[in-house]
């Protein structure tokens, strides 16, 4: 009996110790490890300031990734997060922002139980008047995000006369560089995620019209960045930039989206063409597109797309649907990325890449690689019990733009960029609770 009844209380105190040793949410206790998040700033471009589905605005901004670590970052430390916002939903008025309509036929007629089609729609009412005007008074902003901005635009002495974004916020447009006006801060933390346009407004253009920045420019804007963040000894985060062929803009019109039905439409395309003559046939089923190639072997200016090549979202579904656009008629070059382009593209991303990452290590930055991030959302995603993925409108990650992140996009990169800040310098920031924010809104 002795010994049984010790053995109880071996097993009782084991239990004990058990119990007494199982994480409890209490014993979470948010801090910033060796990094200070008592000043944080970030620099970047669109993706930074909160711009989404075609515009910036009040909404939107408050969505930002950046307002969303600052916030986590307060439990840890952390202080006041400005942002230059916008006065209401309609920003500079000019942009169209983006919405779900429900899916017409060429007649303009509402299709019954059709998926629904994406359109802009002009803002109601006047912009108000101090969305134009400079806000620098009310500063300084903790958010240096600016629309538009290439990785050298940061160090511009007169941005804000060239960029309207900028300008509403900098301290002097005609002699403020960003760059400036945030050592100005004398920040404690930063967070840069910039080079996106550097390749995204050659990638818009489809290859015409833009160039991608030079690989000297952009790791010599990106060198002088950092030395200028990190004067002061401040400690911050940076972030690798994502491949176009992560991005929905450029993955979600498929290369053989003609489809024909009838047999009849066949054989006269395929006559239209001289029955392969050219290299061009057509089938019952999903067909590659014809777009317009000057130097096209087959010596008429035009061929099918290829399997590797990507359509803009930006093409008119319209001129898809209705008026003969990449069967009777070629697809415009600037709606198409063909293969030299995305291959241009991929080589400047991943030399961009490896500088940022390159740099990050030299100046003891915590890095995040959103470019591998963006690869591996593709195959999906699942938080808070909900599954995300990088596909347009359905996928959640992504607003209506196809570019530019939805508020819970915003919160799953948010939660990225906190874990490798978390990582280097063995902070415990808390993540951001993604169902607290909304999704796509469907018609």
């Amino acid at each position: 009996m002795k010994l049984m009844k010790s053995r109880y209380i071996a097993y009782f105190l084991l239990l004990l110790v058990a119990v007494s040793c199982e994480p409890k949410l209490d014993d979470f206790k948010p801090s910033a490890g060796s990094a200070d998040f008592s000043k944080y700033i970030s620099l970047g471009n669109s993706l930074t300031a909160g711009y989404a589905d075609g515009a910036l605005y009040l909404t939107s901004q408050t969505y930002s990734y950046p307002n969303m670590i600052a916030q986590q970052m307060k439990l840890a430390g952390g202080g006041e997060f400005k942002q230059p916002l916008m006065f209401d939903e309609l920003g500079f008025g000019g942009k169209r922002i983006l919405k779900l309509n429900p899916a017409l036929d060429c007649s303009g007629n509402p299709v019954a139980g059709a998926p629904p089609s994406l359109g802009p729609v002009l803002a109601e009412g006047t912009p108000d008047a101090r969305n134009f005007t400079s806000i620098a008074a009310d500063g300084p902003y903790n958010n240096l995000g600016v629309p538009g901005a290439k990785s050298f635009h940061l160090l511009a002495p007169n941005y804000g006369l060239l960029n309207p974004y900028f300008g509403r916020f900098a301290t002097n447009p005609q002699t403020t560089s960003v760059l400036a006006q945030a050592m100005e801060m004398n920040a404690t933390f930063f967070s840069l995620w910039i080079g996106n346009n550097d390749v995204l407004s050659y990638a818009l253009a489809g290859g015409a019209a833009e160039e991608i920045t030079s690989q000297d420019l952009f790791s010599g804007a990106y060198a002088s960045l950092l030395d200028g963040l990190t004067a002061n000894g401040a400690k911050g985060m940076v972030a690798s930039i994502p491949n176009v062929t992560s991005v929905p803009y450029f993955t979600t019109v498929p290369y053989n989206g003609l489809v024909l039905t009838e047999q009849t439409q066949v054989d006269l395309l395929n006559q239209a063409y001289g029955n392969n003559v050219y290299g061009i046939s057509f089938k019952i089923g999903q067909n590659p597109w014809v777009v317009a190639d000057p130097s096209s072997p087959n010596g008429i200016g035009m061929r099918q797309l290829k399997s590797n090549e990507l359509v803009l979202l930006s093409i008119p579904q319209d001129s898809l649907r209705c008026r003969g656009w990449g069967s009777q008629k070629p697809i415009p070059g600037y709606f198409i990325l063909d293969e030299s382009e995305i291959a241009s593209i991929t080589i400047a991303v991943d030399n961009y890449n490896q500088t940022i990452k390159s740099l990050a290590e030299t100046k003891g930055l915590a890095f995040a690689d959103a470019n591998l991030f963006m690869k591996n959302a593709k195959s999906g995603l699942v938080y808070d019990g909900m599954r995300f993925s990088t596909s347009f409108v359905t996928g959640g990650v992504f607003s209506l733009d196809g570019i530019h992140l939805s508020p819970r996009g915003n919160a799953i990169i948010a939660n990225f960029f906190i874990d490798a800040i978390n990582e280097k310098y063995n902070a415990n920031v808390p993540h951001v609770n993604i169902s607290d924010y909304p999704g796509i809104i469907f018609p």
